[in-house]
Formats: structure tokens, C-alpha cells, sequence
């Protein structure tokens, strides 16, 4: 069969491109394990990609398709690998490369915040850096992630702290000049270019166990989330259960239906 030749072919050039296009998706569909949607099958493991949005059978069995060019990224969700970094931080006021692998075999606390010299900033900042060795001794490193330049990371540092500064770190802040870094992790302001408040629990396998966003005028709690990473170090250390409202010196909970029941008679007398 010639293709193109009018009435001669027997089958048009859409025929054909519908038949093939078709069966390629049949192909594919046909390889998708049980238990994930033909949705997330279809879409690229790439974050920034041309995404297939949408697909219509026609009655004749010919597959029509509907194709996005605009940019998407996959959402961090707790129980996922979290999304890879690279850049510069300021540790000790040099400038050090970093990524999520050197943080292999440890707990991570990544924090977001908008800009320098912004008014909550620096108070959180300087609260996770004067926890930082409560943070260490359960296995534990925290970073701070900005879209500022590590230059200005340093001039932040070196600046006078009556003036809104920070003065010695014990925690390393990451500089995401590129923006990239903060599109990853779902939390870039698109807009205006800046970060919103999110803040990251990784354990040691770089899985996301914990993830929550703050609007930008409300800073985060630093003693709850040193509480959240003490539960879970605690969790895979004993293999018991953290129940609400759980602090270090509380009872725990055992995960079997009849050991279980130690904790609920013990605070409900």
C-alpha cells in the first residue's frame, strides 16, 4: 500500500497514525504492574517534561490524543525517595558543595525559607542552629535552603546579629540560586521567585517521612520538629508506635493487637 495517493492507498495517513499510535499505547498499558494507575504509568519519570493529558477513544476504535507542553513536577510525598539535591552551602563560614547523598545513613531536616533579612527568618534560623546538637545526637543534620547566593549566605552570617543577622551557624545553609532545588520540592512561589516555609524529614534511606508548608508569615516549630525526628528514630530503633501527642517519656504502643493494650489501660485508668 502507497500512502498518500489519494483515493488509491485504501486506508488514509490518520488511519494508519491511529492504528500505530494505538497499538503502542495498547503495548504499553499492557506492561503496567497491578497496583499502579495507567495515569501514573503514562507519566514520565522526569521532572520537567511535555506531559500526555488526556486520551479519547472514538467509536471506530481509533485512539485521538491531547498533548500538554507546559512544564509539571511530581509532588515530594512522604514515603518517597526525596527529590535529588546539588549545591553550595555555607558550613563554618566556608563554602562547601552538598548533596542528598551526604546525608546517606543519617536523618536530614531540609527547611525552606523565602529571603534574607525578611523578619521570621532569622528567628528560625537560629533556632534549629542553637538545637543543632540535639538534632546530632538522634542522627540527625539540618540544613536551611534559601534562593539566595551562598555569597550573601556568608555576608548574612558575617553581619551584625542587632541588625537582623544571624552570626555562627551550626547548620549548613544551601543556596538555591537557580530556583530549582525549591520547583523539586514543591514549594516555589513561581511568581514573586521565593520559598515558601516547607520543611523536610528524611530518614537514612533518603525517604520523606514527614513534610509540612508554612504561608510565609508564620515560622515553623523547632522543638516539634526535633519531637517528630526523635519518633521516628525512636520507631526504627524499638520498633514500637508513637502515639498523639508523644514525647520521649511517654508510653509507647506495640503494634500487636493483644500488646496493644498495655498502653490503652495505661492511660486510661
Amino acid at each position: 500500500m502507497k500512502i498518500g495517493e489519494g483515493g488509491q492507498s485504501g486506508e488514509s495517513l490518520a488511519a494508519v497514525v491511529g492504528r500505530f499510535l494505538q497499538a503502542s499505547i495498547a503495548g504499553h498499558m499492557s506492561a503496567i504492574p497491578w497496583g499502579i494507575s495507567a495515569s501514573a504509568a503514562l507519566r514520565p519519570a522526569a521532572s520537567r517534561r511535555t506531559c500526555l493529558t488526556n486520551v479519547l477513544w472514538s467509536g471506530s476504535g481509533q485512539a485521538k490524543f491531547t498533548f500538554s507542553t507546559s512544564s509539571s513536577y511530581h509532588a515530594p510525598a512522604v514515603t518517597q525517595h526525596a527529590p535529588y539535591f546539588k549545591g553550595t552551602t555555607v558550613v563554618n563560614r566556608e563554602f562547601k558543595d552538598l548533596t542528598l547523598d551526604d546525608f546517606k545513613g543519617r536523618y536530614l531536616v531540609l527547611f525552606f525559607y523565602p529571603l534574607h533579612f525578611t523578619f521570621v527568618c532569622p528567628t528560625e534560623i537560629v533556632a534549629f542552629s542553637d538545637k543543632a546538637k540535639e538534632f546530632h545526637d538522634v542522627n540527625c543534620d539540618v540544613a536551611a535552603v534559601s534562593v539566595d547566593s551562598h555569597f550573601t549566605h556568608l555576608a548574612w552570617i558575617n553581619a551584625l546579629q542587632k541588625n537582623g543577622s544571624l552570626g555562627h551557624m551550626n547548620i549548613a545553609l544551601l543556596s538555591d540560586l537557580t530556583k530549582q532545588i525549591s520547583r523539586e520540592y514543591g514549594v516555589l512561589l513561581e511568581g514573586p521567585g521565593i520559598a515558601l516555609r516547607g520543611l523536610f524529614i528524611t530518614d537514612p534511606n533518603g525517604v520523606i517521612k514527614h513534610l509540612s508548608v508554612n504561608d510565609l508569615p508564620v515560622g515553623r516549630s523547632v522543638e516539634e520538629t526535633l519531637c517528630l525526628v526523635k519518633a521516628f528514630h525512636f520507631v526504627e530503633t524499638h520498633g514500637e508506635v508513637c502515639p498523639a501527642n508523644w514525647t520521649p517519656d511517654s508510653p509507647i504502643i506495640k503494634p500487636d493487637p493483644s500488646a496493644s493494650k498495655e498502653y490503652f489501660e495505661k492511660v486510661n485508668q
